[in-house]
């Protein structure tokens, strides 16, 4: 585990690190061509070199809840294996943190690409046996409705039964729950506890957070996107809170009241 702990609104807030890479690279495509629009201002300083942390989180509390956000990039032949740098590190990271894969009671996949949710199948077989997987109706549909395709062969499928399908916003335990943010795809979802928000890929790199505005060229709908990414920001900041990311090099990030959209700490 890069990063320790924290504890939040009752919950130790765990990050793990799955992976790092360049993205740039992966995908043979420079930086402004993946995140485009903005001012020469918001790009100020911003390397052209993008590297991707790719991060889950782990939730627990003193009633012996155990949620895992997201599950990373999976093995050497997972549906990331073609452009992530593949095996993934999240059992160990688990391990590392005293948690075992049938110990979690609790999977939130944020949303259905590879990078997030490759992991919760390992040889073809769900890899948290014990684990309702929680997702967003509209996601499972877009993937179903996309016709065969990795995610749906290699992922939904060998979870069924373990499948918990939901509408809008939920409770998953109690102080941990789901909220609907499309864009990036039609089902994307956030997880909030607290003041504390795991944006999943609302939000992919910081100069997104000096202009939300900024768009992703694999975001599904670039301009619900954005609104989905204006109105985190606002609702965050707005609660002084704080937001948990899935690629930053940094996991926290706290949010002040600076600007509508400036006034930005990192936070390890």
């Amino acid at each position: 585990m890069s990063y320790a702990p924290r504890t939040i609104a009752g919950f130790e807030v765990t990050p793990l690190l799955d992976a790092v890479g360049p993205m740039g690279e992966a995908l043979r495509r420079p930086l402004r061509e993946l995140l485009s629009g903005g001012s020469p201002s918001d790009w100020e300083g911003v390397s052209e070199e993008w590297i991707l942390h790719f991060r889950c989180y782990l939730l627990r509390d003193r009633a012996g809840h155990v949620v895992l956000v997201d599950t990373g990039i999976g093995g050497s032949d997972s549906p990331a294996s073609s452009w992530a740098p593949v095996p993934g590190g999240l059992v160990d990271e688990l391990a590392a943190a005293g948690v075992e894969p049938g110990d979690v009671g609790t999977v939130v996949l944020t949303h259905l690409h590879s990078d997030h949710a490759s992991g919760a199948v390992a040889e073809g077989v769900p890899a948290f046996p014990n684990a309702r997987h929680v997702i967003q109706r509209a996601e499972v549909e877009w993937v179903e409705k996309s016709g065969p395709n990795p995610l749906l062969e290699r992922v939904l499928r060998p979870l069924t039964g373990l499948v918990d399908v939901v509408d809008g916003t939920a409770e998953v335990v109690p102080g941990v729950r789901v909220v609907h943010a499309p864009g990036h795809t039609p089902g994307h979802q956030v997880v909030e506890v607290g003041p504390l928000t795991l944006t999943g890929d609302v939000i992919l790199h910081p100069v997104q957070l000096a202009n939300p505005a900024i768009t992703y060229a694999f975001d599904e709908d670039a301009e619900q996107a954005v609104a989905t990414r204006e109105a985190l920001l606002r609702r965050a900041r707005a609660e002084g809170g704080l937001i948990g990311t899935g690629h930053f090099p940094v996991p926290f990030t706290e949010l002040t009241r600076l600007g509508p959209f400036g006034g930005l700490g990192g936070a390890g």
